[in-house]
């Protein structure tokens, strides 16, 4: 018999002081919650879900067994862990708001952008340019497509695609995050000047790759996808059974992020992404995307890649990859509300705009005092 307890934030607040101080600011964003649903799972069947505040937490707590008692200790203590800035190079990445990073795929067959920059240089670097001009706290560049049907690459192709990229991004005094599954291709990056190892195998592709990540001192970013990682990077989207699949995700980061601090990684450098889209159906990713604050409970930054995803197609009439715009940032606005420290997106001007505008609402809300009650 296996039990597991899970602490959910289930309901937000704009502000503490609008719920009168029972909240908990999640993860050190701008993001409040003060409703929170505690959950035991046995054997894949939950067996008891309690509904309290923030102040009630205690008391629910010490009434659970031993064991789960411990765990969600931790978990309530990781909901409000406040994360110290991200140093990338000469930039500090704060985390007490959100951060958008910028795509930049040079592939062939990017699903969003048909390869364009890679075929051609200067696009490359007008991209670059204007998604750093618009505001990417991160370029995030990738020489591998992992769309579903997208073919291998090898490894010596991934870095000539890469570091053309890297180079110029680091001229401009950008932060830049590399993409990839190889240990190789890491090393190439970071000796070019990236910054972060952001990998979808979250570190599984190459017995090398934990190691390698650990000695080079980088934070890194392990994302959730349920097909075996050995293989070609659309094998990602396999082998996709899951009970529940947010339960299950939330199981599985957590042992990659166990992984990650055995194998060396500094705690603070650790990053988690839930992998919106990857081995998983609309309705698993709406599961996944309404249950995104639970991953505070984790401890570690967060973040959301919904951009341009199939899911928003299927939503909305089959609307081509570069017709998503809108759920785009229907997407990155519930990242935002959730608490998610960085949003990886295509359209960097458009979302740093609606974050914009969503901390000037945060703001106000923190300073608002109307209606309360001595």
């Amino acid at each position: 018999m296996t039990e597991s307890i899970y602490l959910q934030p289930v309901a937000l607040a704009l502000s503490p002081q609008s719920v009168h101080g029972d909240a908990v600011r999640l993860g050190g964003s701008m993001a409040y919650a003060h409703t929170f649903a505690v959950t035991t799972v046995r054997d894949g069947v939950v067996v008891e879900r309690n509904v309290c505040g923030a102040r009630d937490m205690a008391e629910v707590i010490g009434n659970l067994p031993e064991g789960l008692a411990a765990e969600a200790e931790a978990q309530w203590t990781a909901l409000g862990k406040q994360h110290a800035p991200l140093q990338l190079g000469e930039r500090t990445i704060r985390l007490d708001q959100p951060q958008v990073m910028g795509i930049l795929n040079v592939t062939p067959d990017s699903f969003s952008d048909g390869g364009k920059f890679m075929d051609d240089p200067l696009a490359m670097q007008e991209q670059a340019a204007d998604m750093h001009e618009a505001g990417a706290a991160i370029i995030d560049i990738g020489g591998e497509s992992t769309r579903p049907g997208a073919a291998a690459v090898w490894e010596g192709d991934e870095v000539e695609r890469v570091i053309p990229a890297i180079d110029y991004c680091r001229g401009m005094g950008a932060a830049i995050s590399v993409d990839t599954r190889r240990p190789g291709v890491m090393e190439k990056a970071i000796e070019a000047g990236a910054h972060i190892i952001n990998d979808v195998s979250a570190l599984r592709h190459d017995p090398r790759s934990l190691e390698f990540a650990a000695a080079s001192g980088k934070p890194v970013i392990l994302m959730h996808a349920p097909g075996p990682s050995a293989e070609a990077a659309e094998k990602l989207h396999d082998d996709a059974s899951y009970g529940n699949v947010v339960f299950d995700v939330f199981d599985w980061l957590k042992e990659r992020r166990d992984a990650a601090l055995e194998a060396g990684i500094a705690r603070e450098n650790i990053i988690l992404d839930p992998g919106v889209g990857f081995g998983k159906n609309v309705a698993q990713n709406l599961a996944l995307l309404n249950a995104l604050p639970l991953f505070h409970a984790l401890g570690q930054p967060l973040l959301l890649g919904a951009s341009r995803k199939r899911m928003i197609g299927a939503l909305s009439n089959e609307a081509a990859a570069h017709q998503r715009l809108g759920g785009s940032l229907a997407l990155a606005q519930l990242g935002m509300d959730a608490g998610y420290h960085l949003l990886r997106v295509h359209d960097v001007f458009e979302t740093v705009q609606a974050r914009n505008v969503w901390r000037g609402l945060r703001d106000a809300a923190l300073t608002d005092f109307t209606g309360l009650v001595d």
